[in-house]
């Protein structure tokens, strides 16, 4: 029999060998997923990641992986601030979706105006709607000590239907012939969120994603609101003894990361989506959940976590094109990824021990 023993502090080892264990059994339970579905485990394997980076037509998918790792990273830096504060935003999705819709919306009514202006106005407002969503949550937590997580989760829900709503509604296209969906701001030269550099994925989300990781970096280790953060979610009564004010921490950690997510959608209905469409959302703000777990919360390891995932939504997309995987299998086996990196992350605060053994 086996039995754990805590330790006295986390393992230093374990906290920077759990990502890559968790990865590599991801890809063994994977291979295993994919031998039950009938489709040969090392071929799917080798199409998820070595394909997208050094096999045929190479030049073009490492161009989409900046295209899909720029929405991950943006929302996932904003998730890890609250997550570190004990502060846990699971509705990320739908704070995505009210800013693509809130920046989409500038746009439409300004159509077919040309303006310098216009594209910042956008993503102030996607920015803001996305703030707005994270407030309600936020406002119930502070004024009734409601769960946040149940909250901001449900109102995901209620984004996919103002989603839907807009794109057979208000936004639907005049011009459209009838099909739901809003005009393609990618015809739109001032609202057009274009690639800076032809083919390479690089556009302004890109960009604010990396900014993001170096404003999360300062943040986090240079400022004494990160450090109030750190402090409130490893030792929340040392932070109240302190004067950190909980209600606070809790609008401006929910506030930042709606922030960033809105701005990520807005970035994405600008540039690679294109338009309003009731199935705009590509489950970002989940997976971002993802992405902040396996950067370990830090903004470098998000960095290459949301690089990681990206490499899995394209190899992803290849496989089921090329081996016929359902988009189910490939789904399943990003969250097999959450589940490893959670189970072996026990170990950088337990110790496995045969009981009776010499210790």
């Amino acid at each position: 029999m086996i039995h754990l023993e805590r330790r006295r502090a986390a393992s230093r080892f374990w906290t920077l060998a759990v990502p890559v264990v968790a990865v590599l059994a991801t890809m063994l339970a994977g291979a295993g997923l994919f031998a039950a579905l009938g489709k040969p485990p090392a071929e799917a394997l080798r199409m998820i990641f070595w394909d997208p980076l050094l096999g045929p037509n190479a030049e073009y998918f490492r161009g989409q992986l900046l295209v899909k790792a720029g929405p991950l990273i943006l929302i996932a830096c904003g998730l890890a601030v609250g997550f570190r504060a004990g502060i846990w935003n699971i509705g990320a999705e739908g704070q995505y979706i009210v800013g693509a819709l809130s920046g989409a919306a500038v746009a439409l009514a300004l159509w077919p105006a040309e303006s310098p202006l216009i594209f910042p106005t956008m993503v102030l407002a996607g920015a803001l709607g996305g703030w707005a969503w994270a407030m309600i949550p936020a406002f119930l937590k502070t004024r009734f000590g409601t769960s946040e997580i149940l909250v901001s989760l449900m109102l995901v829900y209620v984004a996919q239907n103002l989603l839907a709503y807009m794109a057979f509604g208000p936004m639907k296209n005049p011009q459209g012939f009838g099909f739901p969906g809003s005009r393609n701001l990618q015809q739109y030269p001032s609202a057009h969120n274009a690639e800076l550099i032809a083919g390479s994925g690089l556009h302004w989300g890109v960009v604010a994603a990396l900014l993001a990781v170096i404003g999360t970096h300062l943040l986090m280790s240079r400022h004494l609101l990160g450090f109030r953060i750190r402090v409130a979610g490893e030792a929340p009564r040392a932070a109240r003894f302190a004067g950190v004010s909980p209600a606070r921490l809790i609008r401006f950690c929910l506030g930042l990361s709606g922030a960033l997510a809105g701005v990520a959608g807005m970035f994405e209905v600008a540039g690679p989506s294109g338009q309003i469409t009731d199935s705009f959302n590509a489950n970002y703000g989940f997976t971002a959940i993802i992405v902040a777990f396996l950067g370990r919360l830090n903004p470098w390891g998000i960095l290459a976590a949301g690089l990681l995932m990206a490499l899995t939504y394209i190899g992803g997309d290849l496989a089921q094109l090329m081996l016929g995987l359902p988009a189910a299998a490939i789904q399943a086996f990003q969250g097999m990824l959450l589940f490893f990196l959670l189970a072996f992350d026990l170990l950088t605060q337990y110790r496995i021990r045969w009981k009776g053994a010499r210790t």
